[in-house]
Order: structure tokens, then C-alpha cells, then sequence
């Protein structure tokens, strides 16, 4: 019996949950040893499946990766939405979208994972990298001259970006268990004078 009979297919919402739970195990594995300690037979071991099935469903250890540092569509909508809040509510907006990512049981380990890998993997910081130009910076909605408007969310994201590491990956006190509206208290007065450009005065 050949690969593709041997698994292919059962109820598709089996495959899907299998498959998210491959992602699960890369995921961790990736953050936690990079891409050149993670093997395929470790991730289907923490995921409880075959290592074929890994190969059926992403190819190779590079379409793996690639899938599990891929960040959800729906997230890079919200960010582009995010941006055109007013302007006075901006800060604290993206602040709150921060946090909401993180807590999201799809988005937030893909988040670590880039967060996590691209210390270890070239390939990934160059996506990290793409996404923060292009998704985090390149969709700011600022009504200023471009240079002006891509140094201001550059600066925005740098701070989201350093707050993510503080309080998720490196867990941090007391940073790491503030509640929620005490993170955004904090931090969208400092996000809010990068939005508005008083940094410079």
C-alpha cells in the first residue's frame, strides 16, 4: 500500500486537527532548537503521528517551517485596521491589539515562534522582517509625509515588538503579570508620542 493510501483520508475536519497539531509541536520545537536542531521525527513524536503524515501534509522540514511561522491573515487585517483608529486612541489601540494577539489560541504561538526561531534561523528573520515592514509598519495609516509616517510605526513597533519579548517569550516580572489594562496604561502614553510625533520636540 502506497504513502497516499495510507493516509489519506479520513473526515476532513481529522486532517485538520491533525494537522494543527503538527503545527502545535514545530512550533515549539522550532523556538526551542532552531531550525537545524528540530528534526521531522521529533515534531510527529510530540505531535503522536507518523512522520509521514508530516511529510504528506508540508513536504519537507522547510514547508514545515514555513507553516508554522506563517502569521494568520486575520491578524495582518487587524493591524491594518488598527491603524485608522483616531488618532488620540491610537496608542492605546494598538496596545490593546498586542495583547489580544498574544492571548489568541492561533495567533499568539505563531507570534512566539517567529519571535523565538528567527534568533536561531536566517530564513525566519527574514520573514520577521517582512512582516514588520510590510505588515506592522508598511500598513500605518498616518496622515504625514511617507518617510515621516514609516519612521513613526517604525518606532511603534519597535516598542510593541520589545513589550511582546518582555512579557511572553522572556516572561519578565513585574512586566509578565501586570493585567492587561495596566500594560496598555502604561505603555500608549509612550506609543501615543511616536503616533503624534512629539518625540521629536
Amino acid at each position: 500500500m502506497g504513502l497516499v493510501s495510507k493516509l489519506s483520508p479520513g473526515p476532513r475536519d481529522d486532517r485538520g486537527v491533525l494537522s494543527a497539531r503538527i503545527l502545535a509541536a514545530a512550533r515549539a520545537a522550532f523556538a526551542d532548537t532552531g531550525y537545524a536542531g528540530t528534526t521531522i521525527r521529533a515534531v510527529a513524536r510530540a505531535a503522536g503521528v507518523d512522520p509521514a503524515l508530516v511529510y504528506h501534509y508540508f513536504g519537507s522540514k522547510e514547508g514545515l517551517l514555513d507553516a508554522a511561522t506563517t502569521p494568520p491573515q486575520r491578524w495582518l487585517d487587524s493591524v491594518a485596521a488598527t491603524w485608522n483608529t483616531p488618532v488620540p486612541r491610537l496608542g492605546g489601540a494598538l496596545a490593546r491589539l498586542l495583547l489580544d494577539a498574544w492571548a489568541d489560541d492561533e495567533i499568539g504561538p505563531v507570534l512566539r515562534a517567529i519571535l523565538q526561531t528567527a534568533a536561531h534561523d536566517q530564513g525566519t528573520r527574514e520573514k520577521l522582517r517582512r512582516v514588520v515592514q510590510s505588515g506592522l509598519i508598511g500598513t500605518s495609516a498616518l496622515e504625514v509625509d511617507d518617510a515621516e509616517r514609516l519612521e513613526r510605526a517604525g518606532l511603534v513597533s519597535s516598542q510593541l515588538m520589545g513589550l511582546a519579548m518582555t512579557r511572553y517569550v522572556w516572561r519578565i516580572e513585574p512586566v509578565a503579570s501586570m493585567t492587561d489594562d495596566e500594560v496598555i496604561e502604561a505603555v500608549a502614553g509612550n506609543l501615543q508620542r511616536y503616533i503624534d510625533g512629539s518625540y521629536h520636540r
